[in-house]
């Protein structure tokens, strides 16, 4: 672990991979540490906003450093259940990666369970990690210059949703109709850290 100071009110968490990521974030929202008002995951950091007047950047390192992180990918945020048409422009392709046929990249996407890591790439956008072994996708050789709203991709160890139409690089294996993001509503973000995610297949056309 490797603390460092992130502005005058915040500080930087550096980890060695997402696992220890997820363990100390899944720590740090169950018992909350004085004057913390933020945290903000990713691949390989923490941030920890902090407020000033109640408390000094030097006790919270010192409190972040005795911190036990808790074990395996537990969600720290409820379960959200996406319905995903799996139609998806790379589902060949994934199968053909993994030698299965397109049903048995549907089986394995269902079956697996996910919890959102952190956010990025655009408002929304959560990159889920599967429990068990990691997954291992690579990325379009070519990204596309247009993807969907609600298409689901699998990228690396990742899988997410495209929240709004944008240039994408993800495999693209199915879609949903649900709005991961909405501003109209609160949360507005349906994928936040720690939330655990459950894609189930549904058939026909979207509506």
């Amino acid at each position: 672990m490797r603390v460092l100071p992130s502005g005058s009110t915040a500080l930087l968490v550096e980890l060695d991979g997402l696992d220890d990521v997820l363990g100390l974030y899944a720590a740090l929202v169950a018992e909350p540490l004085d004057g913390v008002v933020d945290l903000v995951p990713a691949a390989r950091t923490v941030l920890l906003v902090t407020d000033p007047s109640a408390v000094a950047l030097a006790d919270v390192e010192a409190a972040v450093r005795r911190v036990r992180p808790r074990p395996g990918r537990a969600g720290t945020g409820g379960t959200v259940e996406l319905p995903v048409h799996y139609d998806g422009a790379d589902l060949a392709d994934v199968a053909a990666l993994w030698g299965v046929d397109p049903d048995e990249v549907v089986r394995r996407h269902t079956g697996t369970g996910w919890t959102v890591a952190f956010c990025g790439f655009a408002p929304g956008f959560g990159y889920c990690t599967p429990d068990g072994d990691p997954w291992d996708v690579p990325r379009r050789d070519t990204p596309r210059t247009r993807v969907p709203a609600g298409a689901v991709g699998l990228a690396g160890p990742f899988s997410g949703v495209y929240p709004r139409e944008s240039p994408g690089g993800w495999q693209l294996i199915g879609r949903t109709d649900v709005a991961v993001f909405d501003l109209d509503r609160d949360p507005a973000a349906l994928l936040r850290p720690g939330v655990r995610v459950r894609f189930r297949a549904v058939s026909g056309a979207a509506s």
